[in-house]
């Protein structure tokens, strides 16, 4: 196993001395625990829907229905 360092700021320091007291672990354990636990929850770039892609575009234009697909007059005519 490699180590490295990091700086972290004081309170977030404070956070980690505390929790891993309290939960009776090292800082490295629980820094590589939060590490695994972040890293596996983002979703992989190839797994990305079109919605994660875009998510901060959703709902920015004006004047339009919140969803199109709602209700069926807003497709009439898609595909033709």
């Amino acid at each position: 196993m490699k180590t490295i360092s990091l700086k972290l700021p004081d309170d977030l320091l404070a956070d980690l001395e505390s929790e891993a007291k309290a939960r009776r672990l090292t800082k490295s354990v629980l820094v590589r625990e939060s590490l695994e636990a972040a890293l596996r929850q983002r979703p992989r770039r190839n797994d990305a829907t079109c919605f994660d892609l875009s998510r901060d575009l959703a709902g920015s234009v004006r004047g339009l229905p919140p969803d199109l697909a709602h209700n069926p007059k807003h497709m009439d005519g898609f595909g033709e």
